[in-house]
């Protein structure tokens, strides 16, 4: 089941609306991916972008979320398929894994990325010693993840009208 797609309250404190905000976009990014087919959720519609999928799509933003929260901020190791020497966009090739496995993986991804929000300060910076990025603070990679899973539902949005023709918002 989809969560419910439900803006942050207009006055709340700030990481009830940061987090408010990026539940919201994960919702859209799972509810752009109801009813469809393994076969269509694997099937490329954008000729110079052919692993920009639906499932393409889910795969990377559990990824995005596995690096910017448990990499870049905690210090863990940068494991992952964006990490390996393989090609780019390695986290969006996932022929035949199916999409509700993809969508299984996300949901729990988002699981912990919420734990580790929750559980630190907005004004903590990352730890990775390896990557510029981790200098950042949690509130900053808030932020960024709003913005990436946001731009990241835009496309599914074209990505699924092109599929099926299948079109809404909110």
């Amino acid at each position: 089941m989809t969560p419910p797609r439900i803006r942050p309250p207009y006055v709340a404190d700030e990481r009830t609306q940061l987090v408010g905000w990026l539940d919201m976009q994960r919702a859209i990014i799972r509810w752009k991916c109801e009813g469809l087919s393994d076969a269509d959720a694997h099937r490329s519609v954008l000729p110079a972008s052919p692993r920009m999928t639906m499932a393409g799509v889910v795969s990377h933003m559990r990824w995005v979320e596995n690096c910017w929260f448990e990499v870049l901020f905690l210090g863990r190791p940068a494991k992952g398929p964006q990490f390996e020497d393989g090609p780019e966009d390695a986290d969006m090739m996932v022929e035949g894994i199916p999409l509700a496995r993809l969508l299984e993986e996300y949901d729990r991804q988002c699981a912990v990325s919420n734990e580790i929000i929750a559980a630190h300060s907005l004004d903590e910076a990352g730890r990775h010693p390896d990557f510029d990025s981790a200098a950042a603070s949690l509130r900053w990679m808030l932020i960024h993840m709003v913005e990436e899973t946001a731009r990241h539902a835009g496309h599914m949005d074209t990505i699924r009208e092109l599929l099926d023709g299948e079109t809404g918002y909110y």
